[in-house]
């Protein structure tokens, strides 16, 4: 199920994205950045199972490995250090992070040759969208 979601992905757009950075305590600085930021995202699988998520801008390239449902310790991209899982649920790859006694979700779906990627804390919601490179 994952092998959909293998490939190189270019951000075409990305919506309410400083509202969700503030929703997780992101300092103004990085979300200035972070607004500004077209990340690619690139997806691999190895032989053993193990999923690599590399997302690879001009400012910042950062990169997770872990198998399906085993939780492992993260450092995201704006450095909070992070227990993370991630499950295949319904077709969607969902990522779900806790620290300091928050959690945040990231829920990412193949619709119509996209990858959307919706953010989650709260009632705070973005929407990021992505098209496979050729």
């Amino acid at each position: 199920m994952v092998e959909k979601f293998v490939g190189t992905w270019k951000m075409i757009s990305s919506e309410n994205f400083d509202d969700y950075m503030k929703a997780i305590g992101v300092g103004f600085a990085i979300r200035q950045v972070g607004n500004r930021t077209k990340p690619n995202l690139i997806v691999t699988v190895d032989e053993q199972g193990t999923v690599s998520m590399k997302t690879q801008s001009t400012f910042k390239t950062s990169e997770i490995k872990f198998k399906l449902n085993e939780p492992f310790e993260e450092t995201t991209a704006d450095d909070r250090k992070t227990r993370t899982v991630i499950s295949l649920e319904n077709g969607k790859l969902v990522q779900k992070q806790s620290w300091d006694g928050k959690e945040t979700s990231i829920e990412r779906e193949v619709t119509d040759g996209k990858l959307i990627a919706r953010c989650i804390m709260g009632d705070v919601v973005a929407v990021r969208t992505y098209v496979r490179e050729a």
